[in-house]
């Protein structure tokens, strides 16, 4: 190991030599780096966030095996069981609890900016908390009055006024199809994709909001266990005696579930993967180009190499060494400007976009293989060059 770092230190830097040497190229190859990079941090960005702001509502609920009905997209998307599965599955043994939970989206008229806007409405028994949110919890007596609301202070759109209001103490009305909303309190969850806003109410001030709506359809099933039962065998003992109108998973399944939907089914997820992978494509002809041009500005020196016995390898080496300084001066400005882009869209979005130490990595890992295939396009031509037609 002595010996070679010896070597390494001995080494002639050719690569970063002849980077150097052409200062305004290097700096358009840095720059188109970076900008592939950033690109990739986007929409990996906004990817991460489609999973993390869809299942956030999913995380949270108090619940140890979910019920829903086979017809169910996601949380946004739900079909609707009976009710009397709940008391069915109350037979099945290691159940403690099985609350009901009621979920659609309403129009309402914003009390800030009085236009229309729509909100996801969930519903539940105050008398047995639905989801491990401190707030809600602590507010549950507030809903058990009729047509009062708890209103997300994480939505997306122009509430500033009324959390303002709310923080101070105040209530809030709020219209839904001619009915008047006490907004009551507070809560943080976020928006998502798939709702701008959500409000937590009592199942009958939901069923208020919906007439249509039968108390005896739910969207959802939320069942507790008692310790020491494993969800995985009760999961798969309440779908063995459950009729087929209702789809058994345990809560990390349904979170996976929803995750699957916002990956497979919806076409968000492919539309940033394929942003990504067209990031990944615009860095790899941005740096075939740089190292493309130094290797044909170059190529009578590089067959001079060869004429003074220097092998192919070699001369690759040189490329790739040009590869490598290029992967890392563009990701470091990459990086950095990905801060203030992530900050920028959450701020704009309401969504949790974020840097993570695994994307770092992840788009780290890509820029190195994407400037060494560069490099190895690049270096085609070098390796077919003779000398003796070079001169």
């Amino acid at each position: 190991m002595i010996k070679f770092l010896g070597q390494l230190k001995r080494r002639t830097p050719l690569g970063w030599l002849q980077l150097n040497h052409d200062r305004g190229r290097l700096l358009v190859a840095i720059s188109g780096i970076a900008f592939a990079d950033l690109l990739m941090f986007v929409q990996l960005g906004f990817q991460n966030s489609l999973y993390d702001s869809n299942t956030r509502i999913d995380r949270a609920m108090l619940a140890d095996i979910v019920l829903a009905s086979p017809k169910a997209l996601n949380f946004q998307n739900l079909s609707t069981f009976s009710r009397r599965r709940l008391f069915q599955a109350m037979d099945t043994p290691g159940i403690q609890t099985a609350g009901a939970l009621y979920v659609n989206t309403i129009t309402w008229r914003n009390p800030q900016t009085r236009f229309s806007a729509p909100v996801q409405v969930v519903g539940f028994d105050p008398d047995r908390p639905a989801f491990n949110l401190p707030e809600v919890n602590q507010q549950l007596n507030k809903i058990k009055l009729p047509d009062v609301v708890l209103f997300d202070r994480g939505a997306r759109g122009k509430y500033t006024e009324v959390i303002a209001q709310l923080d101070r103490g105040q209530t809030v009305t709020a219209e839904v199809d001619r009915r008047t909303l006490t907004i009551a309190g507070l809560f943080r969850l976020g928006a998502s994709f798939g709702a701008d806003s959500s409000l937590m109410t009592s199942d009958q001030t939901f069923l208020r909001l919906f007439p249509r709506r039968d108390a005896a359809s739910v969207s959802l099933g939320l069942i507790r266990l008692k310790p020491g039962y494993d969800p995985q065998q009760v999961a798969a003992a309440l779908q063995a005696s459950l009729p087929e109108d209702v789809q058994v998973r345990t809560a990390q399944e349904f979170i996976q579930f929803e995750e699957n939907y916002w990956k497979v089914a919806s076409p968000v997820g492919f539309i940033f993967s394929l942003g990504t992978a067209m990031a990944f494509v615009v860095g790899v002809v941005i740096v075939y180009q740089v190292l493309s041009t130094d290797v044909n500005s170059h190529l009578k020196e590089y067959a001079t190499f060869k004429a003074m016995g220097y092998s192919n390898t070699y001369l690759l080496g040189v490329v790739f060494e040009e590869a490598i300084i290029l992967a890392l001066l563009g990701f470091i400005p990459g990086t950095i400007l990905s801060f203030g882009v992530y900050a920028l869209a959450a701020k704009a979005t309401a969504l949790p976009i974020y840097m993570t130490v695994a994307r770092t990595i992840m788009v780290f890992v890509l820029t190195l293989v994407m400037c060494a295939l560069s490099g190895a396009i690049a270096t085609r031509k070098l390796q077919s060059a003779d000398p003796a037609d070079m001169f």
